[in-house]
């Protein structure tokens, strides 16, 4: 698959909501994530790790709505914008639009970096 099909592909699962079956599919076995926070989870290397991180955000988060944007492709690598609204299960707090970007690259069809970018807090 080219990058393009790969970012299209990728995104409409997201926007089906089918996010799971999306990182399952597309994710190299070798990914890397990052995102733009302090902590153990800032950096994740490798699939199963990447799986943990997302099992721990779904296990402390009340999602309630995700809306995907995109794909932005550029070269071998994609953009995609997201909205959320959820609720931090330990404090209650709701977080109402609260805009995301996953900066994806691409390798034979596969994602091998996922970088995540958001307002600073």
């Amino acid at each position: 698959m080219t990058t393009k099909e790969t970012a299209e592909a990728f995104t409409a699962m997201l926007k089906a909501g089918d996010h799971e079956a999306a990182a399952t599919k597309f994710n190299a076995d070798d990914i890397a994530s990052y995102e733009a926070m302090e902590g153990p989870m800032s950096v994740c290397r490798g699939r199963d790790a990447v799986r943990a991180k997302s099992d721990w955000w779904y296990a402390n988060h009340e999602i309630h709505n995700v809306t995907s944007e995109g794909p932005f492709v550029n070269g071998n690598q994609f953009l995609v914008e997201f909205a959320m609204d959820f609720t931090i299960k330990a404090t209650g707090q709701r977080i109402q639009n609260s805009k995301e970007w996953g900066l994806y690259t691409v390798r034979d069809g596969k994602i091998v970096e996922e970088r995540f970018f958001y307002p600073a807090m």
